[in-house]
């Protein structure tokens, strides 16, 4: 917890664990994320990138200690699940630049009865 009661929040917005997780592993999720988008392209068709995607976790979570493995599948979740290879609800939210949903809630404006 920290001073005013909140969680401590680490750099990727998940609660900040007593063990770093070593740099070499951190490389090689930051490595994965930017190659994700890589891996769809070279991997066409649903089974092939969900396999390809595989590999990789594996291969990471098989370098993992056991202490901190809790921390990195769920950081290899997130990712999983922003693309698509692991299930989970993707959040996202439509933000209005302008009235927001009180623009919304007012709905269509009436038909001018000129026309």
């Amino acid at each position: 917890m920290d001073d005013q009661g909140g969680m401590d929040m680490n750099d990727n917005g998940s609660p900040a664990t007593s063990e770093a997780i070593p740099a070499r592993i951190a490389a090689r999720i930051a490595a994965l994320e930017r190659e994700m988008d890589h891996l769809q392209l070279r991997h066409p068709g649903a089974f092939a990138i969900a396999n390809a995607w595989a590999e990789r976790h594996d291969a990471i979570l098989a370098m993992t200690p056991r202490e901190l493995r809790a921390d990195v599948e769920s950081r290899l979740s997130r990712i999983g699940i922003r693309w698509g290879v692991m299930p989970g609800a993707r959040v996202t939210q439509e933000f209005h630049a302008v009235g927001g949903h009180a623009a919304l809630r007012r709905g269509l404006p009436d038909p001018d009865p000129t026309e």
